[in-house]
């Protein structure tokens, strides 16, 4: 099945390892606009423990773009609030870290994604106006689609529906526009979105993070243990020995949810390995900047890339899944072979590129649910524990529309979506491949 954000994706076969995510446990605006909800289920977030020590009305574990935009929105709406991560926010090891991330409103038919795109971009942009902080850049997005693919004219119906704003361009548009891009014989036609872009992406986390505080979040490194019982949760233990009280408790650790959950979770998210490279442009040669260059995505090819931002490189990328990966141990060096792929595609999407260096590498994760739909979720053990994650390789740019929604639904003022459940994630041993 290929998930929303991998459009067009045809997976290889994998097994999978049963056993894989069963070794070490290691931790790790004010309601959603009501149009993206319905009736309202009972709120969990007013009780509070009894402790000795503080105790928070939610504790979120994990500050990735998820974790940290509930964070933020349940701060701002006035609840008292603790943010945990074990390594800091957007680390080298977190699904949120490096530098860039691209924000599009192309998902085919799928509304939903769409909408929470057009959402997500609208908070995102307000967020940096209100910090000061340029942390998106309006590159435009280009789809590069050939003659026989129904995902971009599934995209183009779902803009006009939806009124986002696009640009189409066939074949000899695409050329007079892009003459550094080579299309090849299978690209005949192309979708732009011109108010779509690239967030960058660490430093935009980190900047979520910093407002969360400022508006009273309390934040703390340091990993957290899990939780061994059942029923309602009064506190969480982190590895440094601190009790960490609450009401409700929201665990939004990406790749690591396996792990701290691997009973339930265990089989059901699979992180895996994925590379990006980031290619030199010549000196002096502008046309793989913006704004002549957009972002942009090859549906046949399952390749993606960005522009030279902030002189960095240009970026590409395989959408396809990688081996399985943990996200505590494994090694962060790409491999040689595929960074000659990277380079061979280089060289034949973009002939000015031929024999570029690369100057920048890096390996991060994707934590691909089985239907590529994030996971939002009461754990089945403790009610008054939430499970958030599931990103998919398409969550980042996500993260507001996510904080409003998980903030709504603590306080009972949404409806839950049900392509988000649990129930909805199968387990390896329903799936036989990957």
């Amino acid at each position: 099945m290929k998930p929303p954000g991998s459009p067009g994706t045809a997976y290889k076969m994998r097994l999978l390892r049963r056993d894989f995510l069963k070794s070490v446990v290691a931790a790790g605006t004010v309601a959603f606009n009501r149009a993206w909800g319905g009736s309202s289920p009972k709120s969990t977030m007013g009780a509070t423990q009894m402790a000795t020590s503080k105790t928070h009305d939610v504790a979120v574990i994990g500050a990735g773009v998820f974790g940290a935009w509930t964070a933020y929105t349940l701060a701002r709406s006035g609840k008292s609030v603790v943010l945990l991560d074990s390594y800091g926010a957007s680390n080298a090891r977190a699904s949120s870290g490096g530098e860039s991330r691209i924000i599009r409103m192309g998902y085919g038919p799928d509304e939903l994604y769409t909408r929470w795109s057009m959402r997500s971009l609208a908070l995102w942009q307000e967020f940096f106006g209100r910090i000061g902080e340029p942390l998106f850049c309006r590159t435009g997005m280009l789809w590069m689609a050939g003659e026989g693919e129904k995902y971009p004219h599934d995209c183009e119906a779902n803009f006009k529906k939806l009124g986002v704003k696009y640009e189409r361009f066939e074949r000899a548009d695409l050329e007079k526009r892009y003459p550094q891009i080579a299309f090849g014989k299978k690209i005949t036609w192309g979708l732009y979105e011109p108010d779509s872009g690239v967030l960058l992406a660490r430093r935009a986390v980190q900047a979520v993070v910093q407002a969360a505080q400022k508006s009273g979040t309390e934040y703390k490194i340091d990993a957290v243990t899990a939780p061994a019982s059942d029923g309602r949760l009064a506190s969480v233990t982190t590895l440094s020995g601190e009790k960490i009280s609450a009401g409700t408790f929201v665990f939004a650790c990406g790749p690591w949810l396996p792990k701290v959950f691997p009973g339930i979770l265990g089989e059901r998210i699979f992180p895996t390995r994925q590379e990006v490279f980031f290619f030199g442009a010549p000196p002096g040669d502008t046309r793989f900047a913006p704004p002549a260059m957009p972002a942009w995505i090859c549906l046949g090819d399952e390749i993606y890339g960005m522009p030279d931002l902030e002189n960095r490189g240009v970026k590409i990328a395989v959408d396809r899944h990688g081996p399985l990966i943990d996200p505590d141990t494994a090694n962060r060096v790409p491999t040689p072979e595929a960074q000659q792929a990277a380079r061979a595609y280089m060289g034949e999407r973009f002939p000015g590129m031929k024999n570029a260096p690369v100057v920048e590498s890096r390996v991060c994760q994707y934590e691909n649910t089985s239907n590529g739909d994030f996971l939002v979720d009461r754990h089945p053990s403790f009610e008054n524990v939430w499970l958030v994650g599931g990103g998919s390789g398409h969550g980042f740019k996500h993260g507001p529309a996510m904080g409003a929604y998980v903030a709504a639904r603590l306080a009972g003022e949404a409806a839950a979506e049900p392509r988000f459940s649990l129930a909805t994630k199968q387990t390896m041993q329903k799936r036989a491949v990957y």
